[in-house]
């Protein structure tokens, strides 16, 4: 009897390890992030090494929050759900292996290579050609795993969330294949296949769905699951929730151009990225409004359970910085807050509330699941996390605001000769406090990912693992 159980036990030893990587990578990236916001409060912390600069460190930054943090949750969970969903184990526990290792190195990789200066200086795609590469073979092995799982699934019915996590795996594959194609001259300097005007445009049209799919369709796919499960609550309605699917893997994919507004890209190209972009609020607040919806007569939930008011502030965020998106991306808004600091501000609203809230709540709920545990070892230290997290998204954002108006203001600023009111520095000055207020808001958040990490440590250490393996044993075995 046992050893016709035990094929179909889930495989929950990957899950943790992606688990349990999401916190390390969470510190390292969000500690970097708050070090290269004090630079610009306090330039000596450049330490007058080349390796430390901001130039330097801040691609790295965003490739730790972006694929190390970011990334490991996606994975972590997409495994965990897939398996749940489809009531089977992962196709392959020696690819699953895999996809871990080398995601790690891909990492470790930039960790070395970005500090030294070896980059193709496209955002969010900075990583030289070897580990472009070594990336792009790790994602197939991903997508072979995911959608192989789902091939061999015990249930009749493809759960939405997995909709979501299939469109993020092959549409991030798409995205890096054809944005890294280039041309090597030496073993870590390439250069793009795309020229002028036709390689920014194809550079944005990946780093907006870099956007798109690996920071909200990835992370929707979460949503999906980890809200209805942690409010006990079927989702509101499974109709908007596909509905909700095909529009935004259909409209997303165009609202690259809008980052190229006033450039050499013909007119027709950007205008056609701002129409995507305003139709793109629908299906977003469509997603928002669902998830949103699903506490409906579980909301006095919030008063106990701070892992739920994680997941339900993300959705908060996310309806905010998608309604934010799409008027930024007016020409005459944008006219105003391109390469301001209201850029940044956006991108945080984003990233620290919604897909560093919703990956939060989301491990809290699934660690004790993959650890044999009942709940997290301290509900307390949960909340403190929350308050922590809420606290540094406003006031990061916010301070970016304003940084980011003021900015756009004084650079259009001009005198009745037609010369600038303003120059360069003292639109710099201006900003000071904001940066200031921008490291207090990011160390805040990033102290609460330390609170985390000790109460995952403390849940781990009195863990038993067996028992949740056997647990998923009889789970699956009782869905029949």
């Amino acid at each position: 009897m046992s050893t016709a159980i035990s094929p179909t036990a889930y495989n929950y030893k990957v899950v943790r390890q992606f688990a349990i990587m999401t916190v390390v990578w969470g510190i390292l990236g969000m500690g970097l992030g708050v070090f290269i916001a004090s630079q610009l409060v306090w330039p000596e912390l450049n330490l007058g090494l080349e390796w430390t600069t901001f130039g330097r460190l801040r691609p790295l930054h965003t490739n730790l929050v972006i694929f190390a943090f970011g990334g490991c949750a996606l994975f972590g969970t997409s495994y965990y759900v897939v398996q749940r969903t489809c009531q089977t184990r992962l196709i392959s526990d020696t690819l699953a292996s895999f996809t871990f290792w080398g995601w790690q190195a891909v990492i470790i990789g930039a960790i070395i290579t970005l500090p030294m200066g070896y980059t193709t200086s496209k955002e969010y795609a900075e990583l030289e050609l070897p580990l472009a590469i070594l990336l792009a073979i790790v994602w197939v092995v991903y997508a072979i795993v995911f959608f192989g799982t789902i091939t061999k699934r015990k249930t009749k019915h493809i759960y939405v969330g997995n909709w979501f996590y299939g469109a993020f795996i092959l549409v991030t594959a798409m995205l890096h294949i054809v944005n890294h194609a280039s041309l090597p001259v030496s073993f870590f300097k390439s250069y793009s296949a795309y020229a002028g005007a036709t390689d920014a445009m194809i550079q944005w049209w990946y780093g907006h769905n870099a956007v798109g799919f690996f920071l909200t369709t990835g992370f929707l796919g979460m949503m999906y699951y980890f809200v209805p499960k942690q409010a006990e609550r079927p989702i509101y309605s499974y109709r908007l929730s596909i509905v909700h699917f095909w529009a935004l893997i259909t409209l997303y994919i165009w609202a690259g151009p809008h980052h190229l507004h006033y450039t050499a890209l013909p007119d027709w190209a950007q205008s056609l990225g701002m129409a995507m972009s305003i139709i793109l609020l629908a299906p977003s607040w469509g997603g928002m409004i669902n998830g949103m919806m699903t506490l409906s007569g579980a909301w006095h939930k919030l008063r106990t359970d701070p892992i739920l008011r994680f997941l339900v502030v993300s959705l908060a965020f996310y309806g905010m910085s998608t309604f934010e998106g799409p008027m930024m991306a007016i020409k005459t808004v944008n006219a105003l807050s391109h390469y301001t600091d209201w850029t940044i501000g956006h991108v945080h609203a984003g990233a620290l509330g919604w897909v560093a809230m919703i990956s939060i709540g989301a491990m809290y709920h699934m660690i004790p699941k993959v650890y044999g545990q009942k709940q997290m070892y301290s509900t307390g230290l949960i909340n403190v996390h929350f308050w922590l997290a809420t606290i540094g998204t406003v006031l990061y954002i916010a301070s970016m605001w304003v940084n980011g108006i003021t900015q756009g203001l004084m650079w259009r600023a001009i005198n009745d000769d037609g010369t600038l009111t303003y120059s360069f520095v003292e639109a710099l000055q201006a900003s000071h406090p904001g940066f200031i207020v921008r490291a207090l808001g990011g160390a805040i958040f990033a102290s609460g990912m330390l609170f985390m990490a000790y109460n995952v440590f403390r849940t781990v250490r009195a863990s038993n693992p067996a028992e949740a393996e056997a647990a998923s044993k009889i789970a699956v075995v009782g869905a029949h």
